[in-house]
């Protein structure tokens, strides 16, 4: 039986994309609009690094986490909006309420830095920018207090998101989605785990060595989705520590085959789907082959936290909730 797919599904967008989407909406009606961001989190603060809202006097979209810290700042924002034009605004919270100062009216134990910043009509050719770059994964936001708003379209070697504090603060982030997802093996499973990662904030390919495989086709939640030999996967791939990798092909054998060809491919996280007993056996392969154990270490098997899961869908969420554990070890 074919899978039930929703008429309306579609690839994830970036979280961003709402929020800009707002700001330049706003700017072209003329609606008088503040941007809120965080440029930097430390321990439990409730927003993390490059969390974002937009803020007008009746409206906004996104978040900065939430709570009564939120509420300040977006109720900051409406206030400056009123009074017509204003500097942008950084300001510490520390989510501690013994502080001495900077106290958010929080307990979670964090620390926060928090942007205020209003956006202006001569900043809608940039907000244009970032919307469309955010879509192609591609360019650079840049924040700064010499230069305002702008967007950079070449590549950069610089981390996700940068900070530079003090009276010339500066911050900037690369556009598009921080983590890749790509999962190996395009049947059942793997619709379901793209179905609940729209919300997850990764990109997403899926591949499959089976050019007619209609789960594969028909899989509208995937940004990619191409058909390959899995023994050349570590060319499909790209390396790096914002990759994630995981094998769900059709049998033991495809298994086999994927996993040899990844094991020494240096990606964030590589699991693989299977009960323990096919999980035992390939390893117990590798190793007859003389795969080092630390190599074997590396490999997250049987992929998912044990929740007892059967259907797919509850497979795809243990799986879900193990990717994000391993993202937010920090």
């Amino acid at each position: 039986m074919l899978p039930v797919l929703s008429p309306s599904a579609s690839p994830p967008v970036p979280r961003d994309l709402p929020v800009w989407q707002h700001a330049a909406a706003s700017l072209r009606a003329g609606v008088p609009v503040a941007l809120l961001c965080v440029l930097t989190s430390e321990g439990s603060s409730p927003g993390r690094q490059g969390f974002k809202m937009v803020v007008t006097a009746d409206d906004m979209t996104g978040s900065i986490g939430g709570g009564i810290m939120e509420h300040k700042f977006v109720e900051l924002a409406r206030t400056l909006l009123t009074e017509g034009s204003f500097a942008p605004v950084l300001r510490r919270q520390i989510h501690r309420k013994e502080a001495p100062t900077d106290r958010s009216g929080m307990i979670c134990s964090g620390e926060q830095q928090l942007l205020v910043y209003p956006l202006s009509a001569a900043d809608l050719p940039a907000v244009l920018g970032i919307v469309e770059l955010l879509q192609l994964g591609q360019g650079r936001l840049q924040l700064s207090a010499a230069e305002g708003l702008r967007v950079a379209t070449e590549a950069t070697p610089e981390p996700h998101y940068a900070f530079q504090a003090g009276p010339d603060w500066a911050y900037s982030e690369k556009l598009g989605f921080r983590d890749q997802l790509t999962i190996v093996g395009g049947g059942h499973v793997a619709l379901a785990l793209s179905r609940v990662l729209t919300s997850l904030d990764f990109g997403l390919t899926v591949l499959d060595d089976r050019p007619n495989l209609h789960t594969h086709q028909r899989n509208p939640y995937a940004h990619y989705k191409r058909t390959v030999a899995y023994e050349q996967l570590p060319q499909e791939i790209p390396a790096g520590p914002h990759q994630y990798v995981i094998l769900m092909t059709f049998g033991y054998r495809s298994d086999l085959v994927a996993l040899r060809a990844l094991l020494h491919h240096p990606v964030r996280y590589l699991g693989v789907l299977g009960s323990q007993a096919k999980i035992v056996e390939l390893l117990t392969t590798l190793r007859a082959e003389g795969v080092a154990d630390e190599t074997l270490r590396r490999v997250h098997a049987p992929v998912g936290l044990p929740i007892n899961s059967r259907t797919p869908e509850e497979i795809a969420i243990s799986i879900a909730a193990e990717l994000i554990r391993e993202r937010n070890l920090v």
